[in-house]
């Protein structure tokens, strides 16, 4: 046993020189299985009857929104409180007053307020995804079991708090999602309406990308930054996608100044760090894995 007490104070020591304690002065951080159960709950709000046992009918569904609805706000509003005590800690500023508990309700209750317009978004992706591939005969298939959904769906939901400023939180969301699914949104992207992830996997989607609406992405694509320098973190480093872009499996699409224009198609395994104009199509010619062409497209044409 004197060994097992000299580890501990061997623990003990590795704690106060390296640090990594869940701060043991000032509240908690947010616990990552309280924030993935929240997200649970909402996603259930966007799928009722499709993520539990219960059934959902006209006469009990009022009644099971509420319970789910309840639950998930008083989590999110506990867990909101540690993340906005944790932000004011790292700005170097006092411990969250009382006051945080009134913010931390109000944006919950903002987050709540702006959920019916995010589940419009979801059911246009979701629509999306039907229309987009051959191989899903009905849009219940699509809810049950497209994991570009999922991650489609976190990342609108983990969208709204990032863009409200709340630390870790979204950043928890996204990175459960993208563990699960395979496929990585940072939640400050920016995504337009009826985006459609295809199979998914291997997806990067970074920060400061800019996607517009009707976008359509297939395994293994990658919107990412030319540069990883630190002191770049508050610039846009990622790319801009116009609307109506096809961007087909294994492509790299890279740099916060290249611009995909409206409704290019980008071809399997392309690396690409320039701006291309709309209607461009950019691909690699069979047995020419050198060479990249650019070709022009008339508005709408077909390829």
């Amino acid at each position: 046993m004197d060994a097992l007490e000299r580890s501990i104070d061997a623990l003990l020591d590795s704690y106060a020189r390296e640090g990594g304690v869940n701060h043991a002065v000032g509240s908690n951080l947010p616990s990552r299985e309280a924030v993935v159960s929240a997200l649970a709950d909402i996603q259930t709000l966007v799928f009722p009857g499709f993520r539990e046992d219960q059934s959902i009918d006209d006469e009990n569904i009022a009644f099971v929104a509420g319970e789910l609805a309840h639950r998930a706000a008083k989590v999110l509003a506990r867990e909101t409180r540690k993340s906005l005590d944790y932000g004011r800690r790292t700005a170097g500023e006092a411990s969250c007053p009382a006051a945080c508990d009134i913010e931390a309700r109000e944006l919950v209750l903002a987050f709540f307020e702006a959920l019916p317009g995010i589940r419009s978004l979801v059911m246009e992706d979701v629509g999306a995804a039907f229309r987009g591939d051959p191989a899903a005969k009905t849009i219940e298939e699509v809810i049950l079991a497209y994991p570009g959904l999922d991650a489609v769906v976190a990342h609108r939901i983990a969208h709204f708090f990032w863009t409200s400023g709340l630390p870790l939180i979204p950043r928890m969301m996204s990175e459960y999602i993208h563990g699960k699914t395979g496929i990585d949104i940072h939640p400050g992207a920016s995504i337009g309406k009826r985006f459609f992830i295809d199979h998914g996997t291997g997806v990067v989607i970074g920060e400061t990308s800019v996607i517009g609406d009707d976008v359509k992405l297939y395994q293994g694509v990658t919107i990412g930054a030319l540069s990883v320098r630190k002191e770049e973190g508050d610039v846009k480093r990622h790319p801009t996608i116009e609307d109506e872009v096809t961007i087909y499996s294994g492509a790299t699409i890279l740099g916060g100044r290249t611009v995909v224009g409206r409704g290019s198609v980008i071809g399997g395994n392309v690396w690409l760090t320039h701006s291309v104009p709309p209607y461009s199509r950019v691909y690699l010619p069979e047995g020419d894995s050198a060479r990249i062409e650019t070709r022009f497209m008339d508005q709408g044409a077909s390829i």
